[in-house]
């Protein structure tokens, strides 16, 4: 309980368990609305998805290093906006969209967004707290992210249930609640996060 007397860190668990919470519902919804509503393949709507994992590996080196030089909490603020931008993106989706011209931007932003956010995300949490703590620091950390995608994906119940337009719909409105989620994340880091010790901490991108 004592890692949550710092404001810093209790920004961190909120930026965390918010994003990734928004991550894990686009990783189950998107794939599902292509496959039940786009007529793809099993192995077309996994594939629509390896863009994101593609420039999140390139950009992530690149997002560290500007980190390391500007400090984290810059990043951490204006990622999760860029998320929430790709969100918005993913309103253009519909049931007989083309890929390149609508789901292709928002994975590409929501990559970007994520990039600039997950790369000085872990050595901001563990810059918050003592020596004696980076363990259970860093293990909470994790444990917040994976059950910030659990909630999410429980969420999505009535939006799995759904076919047709209703389907377009419930992604819709995931989409606007994934958004608001990423801008709320944005603004725990914004509020909580100190500009002093988040700010001076080197990012490691090994």
């Amino acid at each position: 309980l004592s890692l949550f007397g710092s404001s810093s860190f209790v920004g961190l668990t909120l930026l965390t368990s918010l994003l990734y919470g928004a991550m894990g519902a686009l990783f189950v919804l998107i794939p599902y609305v292509l496959i039940q509503a786009g007529k793809y393949s099993g192995a077309q709507a996994g594939a629509a998805l390896l863009p994101f994992a593609v420039l999140l590996a390139a950009a992530s080196p690149l997002m560290g290093a500007l980190a390391g030089r500007v400090g984290s909490r810059g990043p951490l603020i204006v990622g999760p906006l860029v998320v929430a931008g790709g969100f918005l993106l993913v309103l253009r989706i519909g049931a007989g969209s083309d890929y390149w011209t609508t789901v292709f931007p928002a994975i590409l932003v929501i990559a970007i967004g994520m990039a600039a956010a997950v790369a000085p995300l872990t050595t901001a949490v563990l810059a918050t707290v003592d020596s004696g703590h980076t363990g259970s620091a860093s293990g909470l950390n994790s444990a917040v992210a994976r059950t910030g995608g659990m909630v999410a994906t429980a969420s999505l119940g009535a939006v799995l249930g759904a076919s047709g337009s209703a389907l377009i719909s419930g992604l819709h409105t995931a989409a606007i609640g994934c958004a608001i989620a990423s801008v709320a994340a944005s603004a725990s880091a914004f509020f909580l996060i100190s500009t002093g010790g988040v700010n001076r901490c080197r990012v490691s991108v090994g």
